[in-house]
């Protein structure tokens, strides 16, 4: 990654910005944007790093070039930092798998989940984000935001079972894709098991047949 430094005048200019809305809201582009995007990256490069105890705000202002002064002007702190970082994490254009039918769309997700965690490379960060939720409690509802919006997200997969006549249209969208990937957690961040194919396929095919049972429907309202 290729450092950006901001020449006193550049960054003087970002800090009279308005500072970082709540978890899901949207950006302008331009200098704002850019700005944003290379803190991000920063704070992603020390979580992966360093974890989250050990990155600093001087840290960031290091591999960002935005200088300290305006990070705790228009972040707060370290907290601040790393929730907004998921936060622009969450604004991008991911979609769940859509193969055709509920089985393959649980099992393409599951593998997916279990996938993005296999290199240890690419997977530091995002369990860095997990860890600093048990240390930050603003990290801790930035991250909650993150997984509110996925699972929203994932309401097409249920939508689409539901139009081919292979879920009753009662069924918890959200519920339905948490019993699919908890198992995959639980084996990454308490068991520290391995977890790969086999045991995505495992966990999809069980939630599956869960709501096919109608575990995950919601109560019908009365007429």
């Amino acid at each position: 990654m290729t450092e950006q430094r901001n020449t006193p005048e550049t960054d003087q200019t970002a800090s009279r910005t308005e500072p970082p809305a709540a978890p899901g809201t949207r950006r302008p582009g331009g200098r704002t944007a850019r700005t944003r995007a290379a803190v991000r990256d920063a704070v992603l490069t020390g979580l992966a790093e360093h974890g989250y105890p050990g990155l600093t705000v001087e840290y960031v202002a290091e591999h960002s070039g935005i200088h300290k002064t305006t990070l705790y002007r228009r972040w707060g702190n370290l907290e601040g930092l790393v929730a907004d970082a998921l936060d622009l994490a969450g604004e991008d254009s991911w979609t769940p798998p859509d193969t055709g039918s509920l089985e393959g769309d649980l099992r393409a997700l599951a593998r997916l989940t279990a996938a993005s965690f296999e290199d240890p490379v690419a997977a530091a960060a995002p369990t860095a984000f997990i860890a600093a939720a048990f240390q930050s409690e603003r990290a801790a509802e930035a991250l909650r935001a993150f997984y509110t919006e996925r699972f929203a997200r994932c309401e097409a997969v249920v939508a689409r079972a539901v139009a081919r006549q292979e879920l009753d249209r009662c069924t918890d969208s959200g519920a339905l894709v948490r019993a699919v990937v908890s198992p995959l957690f639980l084996g990454l961040f308490i068991t520290r098991e391995p977890v790969g194919s086999e045991m995505a396929d495992r966990s999809a095919a069980a939630a599956l047949a869960a709501a096919r049972a109608g575990v995950f429907n919601t109560p019908k309202e009365s007429a």
